[in-house]
């Protein structure tokens, strides 16, 4: 590890009050985050929430205007080169020349960073094996895949051996298989001590991933938590019906108190406190009213629902399939 070693117990990342404004722009407005060594802290908020001023307050590319900051112990405003040798940034575009191998690239960014020749060569060997890579051979990079193209960028952040990892939107724009990929390569890190920080706009990624959760809103983290605790906010279960024919929606309501619905979705949704009552006692209500359903099953609030109850986006229970689309950041810097 670069700096004096790696640390154990204790905090990664500390911050404490911090303050940024573009013009009369807040983006961030006081806001407080604490982040466990050796684990994943995801942070999610919507569009202009404040997250990837945030990471770059972090990766010292802003100054902070008010507020304490400290990356692997080392504060942020008094020595910003220090940081910088703890510390690696994944952004949400791949940094790569297409023309040139994996191997090349690799080792190109490590003269970049000063490793010298030989280190350079070690260094992009090792990571070409840990992410899978080294059967790539002379591949131009663009003749890669986007999960590859994404596992090489986020090798290439690792060159240094950072204490901290920065990940902003990593899987962006992959498929499903790429963003399995680089979700396994992120768990492989942690594993081995490294510290991440991610900022996503899929709910599913913070969800798999992260061993916490910010949720920031207006330049504020409004809930920090597990995923499961910031899921009991919503309270306990829901029943949802999904009924076959659209026109007896009312009636499905008026049988389940707290009710919502969803007419694109056909469905009805309600929070319930006795998950297997409310399933018995339903299925009794639909067969007497004559209302078939097309499917019925009780869940935990998702994260999705957490999310937009959280930053005031509407009512808890779901309104459409969500992915999370939509929670990008930001204010341009």
């Amino acid at each position: 590890m670069s700096g004096s070693g790696r640390d154990t117990g204790g905090e990664a990342i500390l911050v404490e009050g911090v303050h940024k404004r573009y013009g009369e722009k807040k983006a961030l407005d006081g806001l407080d985050l604490r982040v466990a060594r050796g684990t994943v802290h995801g942070v999610l908020g919507p569009n202009g929430a404040g997250k990837t001023t945030l990471v770059r307050v972090l990766s010292t590319l802003l100054r902070p205007d008010a507020g304490r900051v400290e990356v692997a112990g080392v504060d942020v405003r008094h020595s910003p080169d220090e940081v910088r040798r703890r510390i690696g940034l994944l952004g949400q575009h791949a940094a790569l020349d297409e023309e040139l191998s994996g191997r090349q690239n690799l080792e190109m960014f490590g003269r970049l960073y000063h490793l010298g020749a030989r280190r350079a060569r070690s260094r992009a060997e090792e990571l070409l094996v840990r992410f899978g890579l080294a059967d790539t051979g002379r591949k131009a990079v663009s003749r890669y895949s986007g999960g590859m193209r994404r596992r090489l960028d986020l090798a290439a952040s690792l060159l240094t051996e950072p204490r901290v990892l920065f990940l902003d939107e990593p899987t962006t724009g992959l498929d499903p298989r790429g963003r399995t990929e680089v979700w396994s390569a992120v768990r492989s890190l942690v594993g081995q001590g490294t510290t991440v920080l991610l900022t996503t706009q899929y709910l599913e990624e913070a969800d798999q991933l992260a061993d916490r959760i910010a949720v920031v809103d207006r330049g504020r983290v409004v809930a920090d938590g597990t995923a499961d605790e910031l899921k009991s906010r919503l309270g306990g279960d829901r029943l949802d019906v999904v009924l076959r024919a659209a026109d007896r929606l009312d009636e499905v309501r008026a049988l389940l108190p707290g009710a919502v619905v969803d007419e694109d979705r056909r469905l009805v949704s309600a929070p319930v406190a006795d998950r297997m009552a409310a399933l018995t006692e339903t299925v009794r209500a639909l067969r007497a009213a004559g209302i078939e359903a097309e499917d019925l099953a009780v869940r935990r609030p998702t994260l999705d629902e957490v999310f937009l109850h959280l930053t005031g986006d509407g009512d808890p229970a779901p309104s459409a399939e969500r992915t999370g689309k939509g929670t990008t950041e930001e204010v341009a810097a």
